[in-house]
C-alpha cells in the first residue's frame, strides 16, 4: 500500500512539473504554437451549389398592359403600362409557373430565359384564387427546377429567393422560414403561405423560393407593406399547393374545386368555452347558403364544425382548403356541435363556381 501511494505521488509531481515546463516554453517561444490563422479554420457554408442548381430554371417576365384612365374632360383614354416579374420552369417541356397578378391582366407577355433568349409564352391557364398562372414556351428543352416538399419545411430552415427584383436579373437573397401556414392576409381566396425574411421585392413575384439543396419549395408572391419598422416579411405559395393547381391547369385550363355552400368564421377560445367546447378546435358557420350541399346535409347557421374528414379544424382557412381540395361528388364527413351536442353528417360536394356566393 505504501509503495502504491509513493508511485501515485511521483506521477502527480511529474505531471505538475511537465505542465510548468510547457508553460515556460510557450512564454519563451510562442511561435511554436500551432497555426490557427483564418486559412486553417473551416470555411463558412456557401449556398452557391443550390443557386447553380436552381437559378437556370428561373426566368424573367416582362408584360405590357392597356390601362384606362380618366381625363379632366371626363373622357377615357388608354396608356401602356409595363411591368416585370419572374417565373419558374417546372418541366423541361417548357411549362413555367408564375403569379396570376404578374400576367393576369397583360396584353403582351415576354419571357427571358437564363441563357438570354426571349420568347413569347402561351397562357395555359390561370387560377386567381391561389394567385397562380401556368405558361408554356416553345424553346426546345429547357432547364427545369427540381421540386421539393413544402410539408417538410421547418421554421428556421434556410431558403433562397431567386428572381428579377426591380429588373435586376438573376438576383438571389437569403433568409430563413419564419412561419408556415400563414393566412388571413387578403392576398388570395386560398391562403397557406410560407413566411420568410428572404428579401422579396417588386419583380420577385412568381420567382423561386428554394431550400439549401436547390429544390423549389415555394413561389414568391408578396411582401408585407413597407411601413416604418416593417421589413423582412415576405410570403410564398407552398410548392405542394402549386403541384395540385398546375396539374389541373394542364388538364382543364382551370381548377375544379369542391363547394359545400357555407361561410366559416374563426372562434376565439372564449367563444368556444361559451359554447361548452373545452379545446381550441372548432369554427363557426356564420352562414349556410339556402339549397346548398351543406343545407341538404342539415348544417345550419350557428353550428360549429369540429372535424372534416377526420381532421380537427382550428381555423376557417384550414376548412376552406380542405373543402376546396375535394372534387364535385365527393363525400365530405363532418363532425359538428350544436346546442351542446356533437353530431355527424356527410356533405356531397358540389362544384365551386368562379364567383361563388
Amino acid at each position: 500500500m505504501t509503495r502504491l501511494k509513493s508511485a501515485f505521488v511521483f506521477l502527480l509531481q511529474s505531471v505538475v512539473v511537465g505542465l510548468a515546463v510547457a508553460f515556460l516554453v510557450v512564454l519563451a517561444r510562442p511561435d511554436l504554437l500551432p497555426d490557427v490563422s483564418q486559412e486553417t479554420m473551416p470555411a463558412v457554408m456557401s449556398y452557391a451549389d443550390a443557386v447553380d442548381i436552381s437559378a437556370p430554371a428561373v426566368a424573367n417576365v416582362y408584360t405590357r398592359s392597356l390601362v384606362s384612365e380618366s381625363t379632366p374632360s371626363a373622357t377615357s383614354r388608354f396608356r401602356v403600362d409595363t411591368s416585370f416579374g419572374s417565373a419558374v420552369i417546372i418541366d423541361s417541356a417548357g411549362y413555367l409557373v408564375t403569379n396570376f397578378h404578374v400576367v393576369g391582366e397583360a396584353a403582351e407577355i415576354r419571357v427571358q430565359l437564363s441563357d438570354g433568349r426571349i420568347v413569347e409564352p402561351v397562357v395555359v391557364g390561370v387560377d386567381a384564387e391561389t394567385d397562380l398562372a401556368l405558361l408554356r414556351i416553345d424553346a426546345g428543352e429547357v432547364p427545369a427546377i427540381r421540386l421539393g416538399s413544402s410539408a417538410n419545411l421547418r421554421i428556421g430552415d434556410v431558403v433562397l429567393a431567386i428572381g428579377n427584383p426591380y429588373g435586376l436579373t438573376k438576383s438571389v437573397t437569403q433568409g430563413i422560414v419564419s412561419a408556415t401556414g400563414r393566412g388571413l392576409l387578403n392576398l388570395a381566396t386560398f391562403e397557406n403561405y410560407i413566411q420568410t425574411d428572404a428579401a422579396i421585392n417588386a419583380g420577385n413575384s412568381g420567382g423561386a423560393l428554394v431550400n439549401s439543396r436547390g429544390e423549389l419549395v415555394g413561389i414568391n408572391t408578396a411582401v408585407l407593406a413597407q411601413d416604418t419598422g416593417t421589413e423582412g416579411i415576405g410570403f410564398a405559395i407552398p410548392v405542394d399547393l402549386v403541384r395540385g393547381v398546375v396539374e389541373q391547369l394542364k388538364v382543364n385550363g382551370r381548377v375544379i374545386r369542391g363547394w359545400v355552400g357555407l361561410q366559416p368564421e374563426d372562434l376565439t377560445n372564449a367563444e368556444r368555452e361559451a359554447r361548452g367546447l373545452e379545446s381550441n378546435v372548432g369554427i363557426l358557420l356564420a352562414e349556410v347558403f339556402e339549397f346548398s350541399p351543406a343545407a341538404a346535409a342539415n348544417l345550419r347557421t350557428g353550428d360549429v364544425i369540429l372535424e372534416i374528414n377526420g381532421e380537427a379544424i382550428v381555423s376557417q382557412g384550414q376548412a376552406r382548403l380542405l373543402v376546396a381540395a375535394s372534387n364535385p361528388g365527393d363525400r365530405i364527413d363532418i363532425v359538428a356541435w350544436r346546442d351542446g351536442q356533437r353530431f355527424e353528417t356527410t356533405v356531397i360536394a358540389g362544384e365551386r363556381s368562379e364567383d361563388p356566393p
